[in-house]
């Protein structure tokens, strides 16, 4: 509240942050119930007891901190949209960076208004602990579009990578959950996130996104992996007859996306016979496109151990 300005201070102290949940029931809630320390406290509550708790206990190096509220961003009120992504974005850098050098952060910004978006990039972008900005996955466009052209040069200006994360498909201004509308359970819903990342992917690669912003690297986040591969074939085949509608598409759209596009491990896919996701990992350049997540402290969140069980030793 303290780095709100009116009337957004009051509007959110009386409880209204924009966007509804659409109210899909998981019965493990959205923390772990065990992500707790010894006195109780939410170990992801404050830097100190995360530092602690989680990258002491872990022996971890650094991790992005990737705040959540990211649904603000679908408001249909682009100033107070950009207001409380702001405050959101001054609470990390203000409260905890500097509390322990380990930490890097995720600049959450709305898409509601691209311009103001950039605006806040410039701001934040220098700070040493922050490496990317972040957009929610639900969106009234795919990411492709040039609407989002101006976030995109602001963020390739300073050299900061562009990542979404899912969940917020559905809310504020975006489009429905599914191509198909609206899931019947949460256990759908969540099965089906995926669909928006393979929308993305593609909008951002026939629209030319990374023709016209060479140095952009997209990061899609806990959208899973095994997907990849035969959506790429599919691309590359119609690419060969059909590149006469994307003339800017020079080159096969895979290797657009292997040099672009990078995923992460959570939610990574567990098939009952492991050596098939092997499989699927070597059918792209995983070496290069896979980047370890651990989606703490959410009940489905994965472990380091947990995570490279799942990988073949040379990766």
């Amino acid at each position: 509240l303290e780095f709100l300005p009116e009337p957004w201070r009051t509007r959110v102290a009386g409880g209204n942050t924009g966007p509804g949940h659409l109210g899909y029931w998981n019965p493990n809630g959205v923390n772990r119930r065990d992500a707790l320390t010894p006195e109780g406290d939410y170990i992801a509550g404050s830097p100190e007891t995360l530092a602690q708790y989680h990258f002491d206990a872990h022996d971890i190096d650094y991790g992005v901190l990737n705040p959540g509220g990211l649904y603000i961003g679908l408001s249909p009120e682009p100033d107070f949209a950009a207001a409380y992504c702001s405050a959101l974005n001054q609470v990390f850098i203000k409260d905890w960076l500097g509390v322990d050098n380990r930490f890097r952060y995720s600049l959450v910004v709305s898409a509601a208004d691209p311009k103001l978006a950039a605006e806040e990039i410039h701001k934040h972008a220098e700070h040493p602990q922050v490496v990317q900005v972040l957009l929610a996955s639900g969106a009234q466009f795919g990411y492709g579009h040039r609407y989002y052209h101006p976030i995109y040069e602001a963020a390739v200006a300073h050299s900061l990578p562009v990542a979404i994360h899912p969940g917020s498909e559905g809310r504020g201004v975006a489009g429905k959950p599914s191509a198909t509308g609206y899931p019947g359970s949460y256990f759908e819903w969540h099965s089906n996130l995926a669909g928006s990342y393979i929308g993305h992917l593609l909008s951002l690669v026939a629209e030319g996104t990374f023709q016209k912003f060479p140095g952009l690297k997209f990061v899609m986040i806990e959208g899973g992996v095994s997907w990849l591969p035969p959506i790429l074939w599919r691309f590359d085949k119609n690419w060969k007859s059909l590149r006469m509608t994307v003339p800017w598409l020079e080159r096969p759209p895979s290797e657009v996306v292997f040099d672009h596009i990078v995923l992460t491990t959570q939610p990574i896919e567990e098939p009952s016979n492991p050596k098939h996701l092997q499989q699927i990992l070597a059918m792209f350049p995983a070496d290069k496109m896979l980047m370890f997540s651990t989606d703490f402290p959410h009940w489905d969140g994965d472990t380091p151990d947990f995570s490279l069980r799942m990988l073949p030793e040379s990766l």
